[in-house]
């Protein structure tokens, strides 16, 4: 099956939500792709196919749709899987990261043993905006010593320019899916 052939049937597995979560906002919603286990298994396998045989020490998801994606990747490559959640909701010593927010500031976290410095990681997310959330997390590795080889997502929204920030901190960037405008 070609990449086009894959992005086209996942492109029509994923619902669009109009004026969510404020007007003018055109949601892309995967948990309908999720929900489809055909779709669902040609995502995973697609943002596995670069990496399958390399040494992937670590695949780290960003909550919440990262965790889904993340594990599935993680188990695909045998590799660890390393959550990356809001600040307060791991249970033992974490080390954290500050980011913007489009009105205010948020926090992320994750356990200060789970990366080793040296360790290979793919950050996985459900979807790339402004990038952000996505940045923080790669910054977070980074300073844990780790090598972001890649930062994976399902849906991009180039307009927005998240890829480009990634990029910026020299982590190559996989989409499966690309929805102009915002």
């Amino acid at each position: 099956m070609t990449t086009e052939t894959v992005s086209e049937e996942l492109t029509a597995a994923i619902r669009t939500i109009v004026d969510y979560p404020k007007p003018g906002i055109l949601f892309r919603d995967i948990t309908t792709l999720l929900g489809n286990a055909r779709a669902f298994r040609r995502a995973v396998d697609a943002l596995v196919q670069p990496w399958a045989g390399s040494k992937v020490d670590q695949v780290a998801g960003i909550e919440a749709r990262g965790f889904i994606l993340g594990g599935a990747v993680a188990h695909q490559l045998s590799s660890g899987f390393v959550p990356i959640r809001k600040k307060g909701k791991l249970p033992h010593d974490t080390v954290r990261i500050a980011y913007s927010l489009e009105y205010g500031i948020d926090e992320m976290e994750m356990h200060k043993d789970a990366i080793r410095p040296g360790d290979k990681v793919i950050l996985v997310d459900d979807l790339i905006a402004t990038g952000g959330t996505a940045e923080a997390a790669t910054k977070l590795l980074q300073q844990m010593g780790a090598e972001v080889v890649s930062a994976c997502f399902i849906v991009d929204l180039p307009d927005l320019g998240g890829r480009a920030r990634l990029e910026a901190l020299g982590v190559p960037v996989r989409t499966l899916v690309d929805f102009p405008g915002h």
